[in-house]
Order: C-alpha cells, then structure tokens, then sequence
C-alpha cells in the first residue's frame, strides 16, 4: 500500500472512532493492517470506526476480522438474517455502535428502510416472520440467560426451518457480537455519521 492510499483514509474519522483508548495512526500499522483498512474505506466510502478502533491491538485486529469474514462468507444464513442477529442482540446489549452500523446494514440487505428501528426496540413488535421470530427468541436467550438454552431452543429452530448448520451459526453470530459490543461498550467505540442515513430510502 503506497503513502497515497493510505492518505485516501480520512484520519478524522480514525481519531473520533473511540474514546477510552487511542486510535493508532494508520502510517504506524502493519502493512496487512493498512490495505485492509483501504479496502474497507473504498467499499464504503468511509473508513467504517470499528477497523479505526480495532487497530489499536494488530494481533486482535486479524483475529476479529477473519473471523467475521468467515461467519458472513461461510454460513447456512443469508445477509439478512445475521444482520438481524446482530442487531437485536446489540439492543437488548444497548450497544450504540452496533446498533447504528448494524442498522444501517439490516436496512441494506434487507430493502427495509424501518427493519432496524423495530429490531433495536423490540424485536418482538418488529414486521417479521415466525421463523425469524424464533431465531431472534433464541439469539436474544442465549444473550440474555445462557444457561437456560436447552435442546427445546435447537428443536424450536430446527421445526422453523433451520437446518443443524444453520443453528450453529446462529449461535455463533449471536456469541461473536456479544463479544463485540462488550468490547465496543468498554471502549467507547462510536459510530460513523454515515451509518445513521444509510439505507433509509
């Protein structure tokens, strides 16, 4: 990556991404680290906060984008529904960051400008199907009170619709976003302006 692309990276953006740790300067961070980020801001059009935060720890930097790569590459779920995930999970988590840049990804995949707003206050008012209601009941239990997931929550999954893969992934979307916003929470990682308009018309 040559100087040129990593200026092309608004270091603002980098700077506003967290508030209770240092954002490293993107010249500082190994070369992985830097194309990702590029690669990242020209799919957006922004460098999205949490690549900016994230970089604080390379090592972890790696560990958390691969993993989420292979939890949205290699999976039983469409776009959609591990967007919803994430989404009402982060809102029984109250995790601001995760809510707007999550909601703006839910409002995207899923051609529903409302989706979002409904999913982070009550999914269980929101305008989905029964399928989809399980699968929020279930992401949201194993959020809230893990030790009462029971095979009654996988035959629940199963009878609406979601093979043995699927519910895997079901659980490991929900487990990997409640990492993350425990770490976005402590922190302080803040959303991008751009994902509060993303998505809405």
């Amino acid at each position: 990556m040559t100087k040129s692309d990593a200026e092309e990276v608004d270091p603002e953006l980098r700077d506003d991404a967290m508030n209770r740790f240092p954002v490293p300067d993107l010249e500082n961070l190994p070369e992985d680290l830097r194309e990702r980020i590029a690669d990242e801001t020209e799919r957006a059009g922004f460098t999205p906060n949490v690549f900016a935060a994230m970089a604080y720890k390379p090592s972890h930097f790696r560990a958390f984008v691969d993993y989420h790569d292979a939890l949205v590459e290699d999976t039983a779920l469409e776009r959609e529904e591990i967007e919803m995930i994430v989404v009402a999970v982060s809102g029984v988590n109250h995790c601001y960051y995760c809510n707007v840049a999550h909601g703006a990804l839910v409002r995207i995949y899923a051609e529903d400008p409302l989706l979002a707003d409904q999913l982070v206050a009550n999914y269980r008012t929101a305008d989905i199907n029964d399928a989809h209601r399980t699968m929020l009941d279930v992401a949201v239990k194993l959020t809230e009170r893990p030790t009462e997931v029971d095979r009654e929550d996988l035959e629940a999954l199963r009878q609406a619709g979601f093979d043995e893969e699927a519910r895997w992934d079901i659980a490991a979307v929900t487990a990997f976003y409640n990492l993350s916003n425990r770490l976005a929470m402590f922190a302080d990682m803040r959303p991008n302006e751009e994902f509060h308009t993303l998505g809405r018309e």
